[in-house]
């Protein structure tokens, strides 16, 4: 199993991650000594899953105040302040950025406002601490969560999944993820169907891998042979994480995790979304008002450096869809197994 120093940590004055996009291929740290390195490692996906982005959201802060040879209180201040508008600009869909940030926010000003001007030390201390705290919260959050969600399985549970929700998406340990390795710990017959998760494979590259070094069963398929799964009765539970979920328990995750939503419902099988109260956005009423990240037409129109559609050939790719509210069995947090009505069932966002 991934230790959580192997998927991103503080080394001196830089964030060093497992670089996901080198996986499976090669295990290789990428360092990023600035904030502008950090925000690039984020949107070309070199870390990604939305409690990773917001670990990787205030270790980057972090950073910024330990590179930073401000001598004053304000002056670190106002540099603090151009990287946080460029660290929340990086990915808009996972809530867990800005919620990271807004926490940076608030222990730099308790920090400034019991030092003092004179005393820049104190807020860089705050933010080393407050980031750490943050990863380490994380982790704890899924090891909760996988105790909770293993005990809806039941014994011997073939389970669907999608993308990946595991140690690397989540800093150590894995929400959707985290809830198959509980459940292996007592019943190690649980069996996981992969998707490869289409256009960047983060169920074939990471997913798959994840399961391998931990040895539990798993079979990879094509996303789009998980209905005749569910046609076949080889399928007892669907389990995914999300990104950002709103009041109202509407949730979402990597594109084509509605699709799933929707054939577990035609098939009498229970959906389950598992993530961290940190990912709750208690702001918005519905998923009507999440963020849809758009991201480069590339991604679907070339495969493995090479082109896989005509050139000129439009190509839409949203990053995320929303599963409604209706479609998900229980969402399952740190604090327990939650059903509807969410709006009353869902707990307070982290703090």
């Amino acid at each position: 199993m991934l230790a959580p120093g192997d998927v991103i940590r503080l080394e001196g004055d830089a964030v060093v991650m497992l670089d996901q996009t080198r996986l499976p291929g090669e295990r290789v740290d990428r360092r990023c000594a600035t904030t502008a390195e950090l925000c690039t490692a984020i949107r070309e996906l070199a870390i990604r899953g939305a409690p990773a982005i917001g670990i990787a959201a205030a270790m980057g802060m972090a950073q910024a105040a330990r590179r930073s040879a401000a001598p004053t209180t304000q002056g670190l201040r106002d540099e603090l302040a151009a990287a946080r508008d460029e660290l929340a600009a990086s990915r808009p869909t996972a809530i867990n950025l800005g919620w990271a940030l807004a926490r940076c926010d608030d222990a730099i000003e308790r920090a400034a406002a019991a030092a003092g001007p004179a005393a820049p030390g104190a807020v860089r201390a705050a933010l080393e601490q407050l980031a750490l705290r943050i990863h380490e919260d994380e982790v704890a959050r899924c090891r909760a969560m996988g105790r909770h969600g293993a005990d809806l399985l039941p014994a011997g549970a073939r389970v669907l999944t999608h993308c990946n929700a595991g140690g690397l998406a989540t800093g150590g340990y894995g929400s959707a993820l985290g809830v198959v390795r509980a459940a292996f710990d007592d019943d190690p017959r649980i069996h996981v169907w992969v998707d490869e998760t289409r256009p960047l494979l983060q169920g074939a590259r990471l997913t798959a891998w994840e399961l391998g070094e931990d040895g539990i069963s798993h079979t990879l398929i094509a996303d789009v042979a998980a209905g005749q799964l569910f046609a076949r009765g080889l399928v007892d539970a669907v389990v995914f994480g999300a990104d950002r979920i709103a009041r109202n328990g509407d949730a979402a995750n990597k594109i084509g995790s509605y699709t799933l939503s929707v054939l577990a419902a035609a098939h009498g099988v229970p959906c389950y979304v598992v993530a961290p109260s940190s990912t709750i956005d208690h702001a918005i009423a519905s998923g009507d008002e999440i963020p849809i990240e758009e991201r480069a037409g590339d991604e679907v129109a070339r495969f493995g450096g090479r082109a896989t559609a005509p050139p000129g050939t439009a190509v839409a790719n949203p990053a995320f869809d929303v599963t409604p509210a209706a479609n998900i069995t229980a969402i399952v947090t740190e604090a327990g197994v939650h059903r509807a009505p969410f709006a009353q069932s869902l707990p307070a966002a982290a703090s």
